[in-house]
């Protein structure tokens, strides 16, 4: 099942479910909501989109999949040769940061250049929402804790993520979190999203083409690691980590501009465009 989070009329905000280009609504509940209340996603949008309205998904504004999660958990570092291209050694443990909901947008919604710095990168992830937790987590049964899947472009402002040993400013300016453009249940795809191909692409140029087989800590690691010391909630985001190809590894250093489009494709889950435009002065 497909679920999408959007708005028919840029004020409104609907849950609803893709079929083909048709978004068909569930109503003013939140995947946040369902997910809390331990809801059967599947069950749930069977039942209740045969009676929905019915919108072009080309003619709606997307927002995030969720957009208030209660945490947002990004891994750093883990695929090898992402790790080789950057100035640090590969870690034995989980390169882990969190996200805030004031940097998510959604599908199609600008990417934002800040004017504060010109070093907005590009990073595309696989994000696992989940739909319970715990704490100390067995990872022989850390994937059933996980409802569903998307697509994260992990938009990173480097000269501010390199400023200090903790990179959380860096990846949290207002605008740079882009996230859907669906949220994907987890029996559409294959256990831990493993084996699936991802691409980002600028300008219609690819800079990342990798697998999700090739993270060094998988779903199921991940979870049971990170549950360790923080307890995980349905509703709960992890973005697994990026592969090689960023912007700023490259020389010269290839860094997102005011009119440049990114996306990033992973296979299953569909495609997350979305625009780059500067950030407009304040006044």
């Amino acid at each position: 099942m497909r679920y999408v989070h959007f708005s028919p009329d840029g004020h409104k905000k609907l849950l609803g479910v893709l079929q083909g280009s048709t978004i068909v609504s569930l109503g003013d509940v939140t995947l946040e909501q369902l997910l809390a209340d331990g809801t059967d996603l599947i069950a749930f949008a069977r039942a209740n989109s045969g009676a929905g309205a019915e919108f072009s998904a080309d003619a709606v504004s997307w927002l995030p999949p969720l957009t208030h999660p209660g945490k947002i958990i990004c891994v750093g570092l883990n695929y090898a040769d992402h790790t080789k291209e950057s100035p640090y050694e590969q870690p034995s443990y989980p390169t882990l940061f969190p996200r805030f909901t004031t940097s998510l947008i959604g599908h199609r919604a600008p990417l934002i250049r800040p004017l504060i710095s010109d070093s907005l990168d590009f990073e595309g992830e696989l994000a696992v929402i989940l739909g319970s937790g715990g704490r100390h987590i067995p990872q022989a049964r850390a994937l059933d804790c996980v409802a569903g899947y998307s697509i994260f472009n992990d938009g990173s402002v480097r000269e501010y993520q390199f400023k200090a040993p903790q990179w959380t400013v860096g990846k949290n300016f207002d605008g740079t979190g882009a996230f859907g453009p669906t949220f994907v249940t987890a029996d559409e795809l294959p256990a831990g999203g493993k084996g699936l191909a991802l691409e980002t692409r600028l300008n219609g140029n690819v800079v990342q083409s990798a697998n999700t087989g090739d993270m060094l800590f998988d779903v199921a690691s991940l979870i049971a690691i990170i549950s360790e010391a923080i307890t995980l909630e349905a509703g709960d985001v992890i973005v697994s980590g990026t592969p090689a190809g960023i912007g700023w590894a490259r020389e010269p250093k290839l860094i997102m501009r005011d009119g440049d489009v990114c996306e990033v494709e992973i296979e299953g889950l569909g495609v997350l465009t979305n625009t780059v435009r500067d950030e407009e002065p304040q006044r």
